[in-house]
């Protein structure tokens, strides 16, 4: 029996943000080791992902998960607490098409908010269009996603960053 080692997100202790120097990088690094052991004691630890830390902009979520009569079902709407608070989000069946990704945004009660509401920055709602497309065409193309969150994606003027992501596989998948 051959084991894979699988990466995994630690949600406990394994996020810092805000991080300009090397040491504090460092220190970090050394915390996030440390949360990981504690947590888990037998796990192997390749190493860490550090990214540039994504700018503040307006977040929106796009998610998914199978319906067990229609099949995969796209979500939008405000990200961040947002989506737990106001519970204020669209849904469309897979695949998408352009007017489906177009109507989804704009039906939102939040949709004020990406036009750039008493002052905020508006956002390119036509890139948040070509992400909800992109990703209808993914989850049509792998059916052995069950679930899909990009959470927060930070919008913007100029394009949007996805800061996070979560994907949960079918339990019977079959993955390379």
């Amino acid at each position: 029996m051959s084991h894979r080692r699988l990466p995994i997100k630690v949600m406990w202790g394994g996020v810092k943000l805000g991080l300009k120097t090397s040491k504090q990088v460092e220190a970090a690094y050394e915390g996030i080791q440390s949360a990981v052991k504690q947590k888990y004691p037998h796990a192997v630890i390749d190493g860490v992902s550090v990214q540039k830390m994504a700018r503040p902009g307006t977040e929106v979520i796009i998610g998914m998960t199978k319906d067990s009569q229609f099949g995969p079902v796209l979500m939008f709407g405000l990200g961040g607490i947002l989506v737990e608070l106001l519970k204020d989000v669209s849904f469309r069946i897979v695949p998408l098409e352009k007017k489906d990704a177009q109507e989804m945004i704009r039906e939102i009660k939040g949709y004020p908010i990406l036009e750039g509401f008493r002052g905020m920055e508006p956002v390119d709602v036509s890139v948040l269009e070509e992400i909800l497309l992109k990703l209808s065409r993914f989850v049509d193309e792998n059916p052995a996603i069950k679930e899909l969150d990009l959470n927060p994606i930070f919008a913007y003027r100029d394009g949007a960053v996805a800061a996070d992501a979560r994907v949960i596989l079918e339990e019977n998948a079959v993955t390379l």
